[in-house]
């Protein structure tokens, strides 16, 4: 097997061009430090796009991913396993939830609510109650189901048809969505608390509540998104607890595999009895290796002092940002919650984003964009109060380079 060093110039030679990478490969993860094959330090504020929750290579992540290894690697859905059962207990007991569908990433656990809301209403109401209300700038994934009730036109181009019965409202606007929604047609809802991909903008609670109540007038599940917010990254367990708005049916992935690819749908009992034998499922879901490490990663951020410790970080991480922002101009504000934050570009740098990414680089510190006006940040929960320092320190001097 080769594993001679390879080059960025190799991806444009093997790999589909769907993404764009940098220019570096980083090749060493530890804590919220990243190394390169130049053996070039980074501080990571990026988190894999809001994924590596406990950082890289957690010692406990490691030691459970080793101890299943030496177990069992896989096994059909025709059987069950004590990894996915462990797991499938602890959300139920830390959530709203009481059934649980797992799935290897967040389009996928998405895939599986929407079919889930759809099939509900089959069954209790009939098929003419099958429309879905999403809302504009939303990501949901990149099947062409997720694609369609995500809000985001460039997304979906060049794919179309687009599954039918899917409206778009606009986001904290309670109005637009009583505009749509019907009790004879709407079967559900969908939402993110925070849009994530569409600018690091958090809904009001006021909006979510409103959600909560059309959908209860109206015979509609209420679905949240919480792939991006889910699992401490807004310094509660769930984003739902901090809104006090409880969902119907809630996706979650991302921070669940703290870097393993797993994910998982929650809802209730009577909901998830439209999901029969034979309705849905994954080869890969409830993968015995994805669940021991997502047990790990929710009885590790479940705790009260790492869920506090994620609200300190932010206030550190929110003021150095906007102390940087007042004295280069270059941060309208700073919003989001918890450690999923997301800095506005001032009107004279808009369109700029992918500028301080790579600026950041350039310095050694790796953040991320939300479209092209918005630098977001989403780093390890647990991540040392003298890296997020080191980091701030190192992003103003690339911001005060692109300002210069």
């Amino acid at each position: 097997m080769n594993k001679e060093p390879v080059s960025r110039e190799l991806f444009d030679e093997v790999m589909v061009p769907n993404y764009a990478p940098g220019k570096i490969i980083p090749v060493k993860g530890e804590g919220s430090r990243i190394w390169d094959q130049d053996g070039r330090e980074f501080v990571d504020l990026a988190g894999g796009i809001a994924v590596t929750s406990l950082g890289h290579a957690h010692p406990g992540l490691v030691g459970e991913l080793e101890e299943q290894a030496h177990k069992i690697w896989h096994l059909s859905n025709v059987m069950t396993n004590e990894p996915a059962l462990r797991l499938a207990k602890a959300l139920c007991d830390l959530t709203f939830a009481e059934r649980v569908f797992f799935a290897n990433s967040g389009g996928e656990a998405n895939e599986a609510a929407f079919k889930l809301a759809r099939r509900y209403s089959w069954e209790h109401f009939g098929p003419e109650k099958h429309e879905i209300i999403s809302f504009k700038n939303a990501f949901h994934g990149r099947t062409l189901f997720t694609v369609s009730v995500g809000g985001q036109a460039k997304y979906l181009e060049g794919f179309e048809p687009a599954p039918a019965g899917i409206h778009h409202a606009d986001f904290n606007d309670l109005e637009s969505v009583k505009k749509l929604i019907s009790k004879e047609k709407t079967c559900a809802v969908v939402v993110e608390p925070i849009q994530g991909e569409g600018g690091v903008l958090p809904a009001t609670p006021e909006f979510l509540q409103g959600l909560r109540d059309l959908c209860d007038e109206n015979d509609a599940l209420l679905v949240f998104d919480e792939v991006q917010t889910g699992v401490g990254r807004t310094g509660h367990l769930f984003a739902y607890q901090m809104y006090g708005v409880t969902p119907d049916i809630l996706s979650s992935a991302k921070s669940l595999g703290g870097g393993f690819p797993v994910a998982a749908m929650l809802t209730t009992a009577k909901i998830a009895a439209s999901l029969g034998i034979g309705t849905h499922g994954s080869t890969y879901g409830g993968n015995p290796l994805a669940c021991a490490v997502a047990h790990k990663v929710i009885d590790t951020v479940s705790q009260p002092d790492i869920l506090k410790g994620v609200v300190a970080r932010s206030q550190r991480l929110r003021k150095g940002l906007e102390s940087i922002g007042e004295r280069y101009g270059v941060f309208s504000e700073v919003r989001g919650a918890g450690l999923l934050l997301g800095a506005v570009l001032t009107e004279q740098w808009q369109g700029k984003a992918k500028d301080f990414l790579n600026a950041g680089l350039d310095e050694g510190v790796m953040v991320l964009v939300a479209g092209a006006n918005v630098v977001r940040l989403a780093p390890s929960l647990i991540i040392p109060e003298t890296d997020i320092d080191e980091a701030l320190e190192r992003f103003e001097r690339a911001v005060k380079t692109l300002c210069a």
